[in-house]
């Protein structure tokens, strides 16, 4: 009998530490960081890229030019919102667009330096 009460304190913490470990993995993270662009087209075309599995709140302030993120890291990773973001045409910390991406972006959206009208 004093066997089974140490198994099944064992197994009980054992089960609780596993619910501890994996809700830290689900919980939502808050990402903040530069994204170049100028307008409000800009403001949604980078947010619209963010309305996808994983991502809670996304909010791209025109001023600052900085995104604030928050997303569940088992959806989706910090590299694949950077990505998202190149991917329509926008620069960030961590990644560049490619130059197809960023011709694709409204005349009034080029924020590079040797394309400003």
């Amino acid at each position: 009998m004093n066997s089974f009460k140490t198994y099944f304190s064992l197994f009980a913490f054992t089960l609780l530490f596993s619910v501890a470990v994996n809700a830290q993995k689900n919980d939502p993270i808050t990402l903040k960081f530069e994204v170049s662009g100028i307008c409000e087209m800009c403001k949604e075309r980078i947010e619209k890229a963010l309305d996808t599995k994983g991502i809670r709140f996304a909010n791209w302030d025109v001023e600052t030019g900085e995104l604030e993120v928050v997303y569940k890291p088992n959806k989706i990773s910090e590299e694949e919102i950077h990505q998202r973001i190149a991917d329509v045409g926008h620069d960030t910390e961590k990644v560049t667009a490619s130059d197809e991406a960023y011709d694709s972006v409204h005349h009034c959206c080029k924020y590079r330096e040797d394309t400003k009208h």
